[in-house]
């Protein structure tokens, strides 16, 4: 496995587990425990965070002039990466709806 897919694979596996939290901060905010959704979102951040900055280190190598050639993998990372940070911004809507 190259470094490539190896930070494609880091990306994948830290937003997934972000993604999780989120949508599992939804169903708990669903149930009034809105404490408890605020850590998973929480909780869910720390992982995104981990995603994010392996991403952030292809952007740094490219900047520096070392070329990072994209593939599948890299493309379903980036997409997965998006699709976390849509699922957060959806939890948190949601928390404050089930708040009202």
């Amino acid at each position: 496995m190259d470094n490539l897919e190896l930070v494609s694979f880091q990306i994948i596996s830290a937003v997934g587990v972000a993604k999780s939290s989120y949508i599992e901060a939804m169903k708990i905010a669903e149930k009034g425990a809105f404490d408890l959704a605020k850590a998973k979102i929480k909780e869910g951040d720390q992982e995104f965070v981990k995603g994010h900055e392996a991403h952030a280190g292809l952007i740094q190598k490219e900047a520096n002039g070392e070329k990072v050639v994209p593939n599948i993998l890299l493309m379903h990372a980036e997409d997965q990466l998006m699709a976390a940070e849509n699922f957060k911004a959806f939890a948190e809507q949601q928390i404050i709806i089930f708040k009202k």
